[in-house]
């Protein structure tokens, strides 16, 4: 009698260390499965905020040519950074750049081809007809740092756009 109240005392203890073994392993996949979730959250909201971004600042460069005498001035904008603006996002962590290239006919009056006095990316007027308009090409690149490892700074997110002005 006494050894049946031995193991039914093992039985128990080793039914308790088992259910602890495994309410742990449990533990163990929910906090490693929340880490991975909030890991990657961080990462989709960088990448739509890159892309936000992008698209704010192809609107202004778009605004800052238009506006831009080139005819009186023959001065091209040809490069906008994240300093040369309102230096908002630069602290947050985000950096951009604004390279423009222009496609214009020799006939245009606004920038010509055979003038590249300020234009540093004037292309090729292959694809111009003599009524086309200045064409300008937008290739923006936001770079960032990770949140969850703020030394890697080489995320970057690039668009291209080709704008009629």
């Amino acid at each position: 009698m006494k050894f049946q109240k031995q193991r039914k005392a093992f039985s128990m203890v080793t039914a308790i260390f088992m259910m602890i073994v495994i309410m742990s392993a449990v533990g163990i996949m929910v906090m490693s499965t929340a880490g991975k979730i909030t890991k990657e959250t961080t990462a989709q909201f960088q990448r739509e905020q890159s892309m936000l971004l992008a698209k704010s600042y192809t609107e202004y460069a778009i605004m800052a040519v238009m506006s831009n005498d080139r005819a009186g001035s023959g001065q091209c904008i040809n490069t906008i950074t994240s300093n040369d603006i309102f230096n908002l996002f630069s602290n947050g962590g985000y950096n951009a750049k604004v390279e423009i290239a222009y496609i214009s006919n020799g006939n245009n009056d606004v920038v010509p081809l055979n003038d590249v006095n300020g234009c540093s990316r004037i292309l090729s007027d292959a694809a111009i007809t003599p009524g086309s308009s200045l064409n300008i090409i937008l290739d923006v690149y936001i770079t960032y740092k990770d949140l969850d490892n703020p030394d890697n700074q080489n995320i970057s997110y690039h668009k291209r756009t080709l704008q009629k002005i």
